[in-house]
């Protein structure tokens, strides 16, 4: 894995509808998040027309992420907002051309500084399938601690699989 890459982090343009329906259709990441359902174009569009980026009216806010030469690589986000606890849920997709690259671990890396900085939160968390050596190691090299492991948590349409809770106290 390269590492020391640089990526910035973007608001949704109307550019990105075509790479966000593919990513948000894409069946395999539902296995790992909690969408099930298909978007349409048009939810999409109007969701990256109308998204204030306000995440105390949003409770969310999203990002692409973009190589050092302007390339999309993936998605990140802070999703479930907690404004009394100051705490939320971080999530990323790294397309798949650009895995195993340095990506991940730059893009959480400026998630982290944008949510004690920008945001102010006490803690981050991720819910991680427990089979999902790759993101477990990611998030433990990021000082993610595993606070507890839910039982049947992710259903992949086949079965269930436990999921683990990590959070990241900032």
């Amino acid at each position: 894995m390269t590492e020391n890459v640089n990526i910035r982090l973007r608001a949704l343009e109307p550019e990105d509808l075509e790479m966000l329906y593919a990513v948000e259709n894409d069946v395999s990441l539902w296995d790992v998040g909690a969408t099930n359902v298909p978007y349409s174009r048009y939810t999409l569009h109007d969701y990256i027309a109308h998204a204030s980026s306000d995440i105390y009216i949003d409770r969310q806010v999203r990002f692409i992420v973009e190589n050092e030469v302007g390339d999309t690589v993936g998605i990140a986000d802070v999703v479930n907002f907690d404004p009394q606890h100051l705490r939320a849920e971080l999530g990323i997709v790294i397309l798949k051309d650009y895995r195993h690259q340095g990506y991940a671990t730059a893009a959480i890396q400026e998630m982290l500084r944008y949510s004690l900085r920008v945001l102010h939160l006490h803690q981050v968390y991720v819910f991680v399938d427990s089979q999902n050596i790759a993101a477990i190691k990611l998030f433990n090299k990021l000082t993610f601690k595993e606070s507890a492991q839910l039982r049947g948590w992710l259903y992949d349409g086949r079965e269930y699989h436990d999921a683990l809770l990590m959070q990241r106290i900032l």
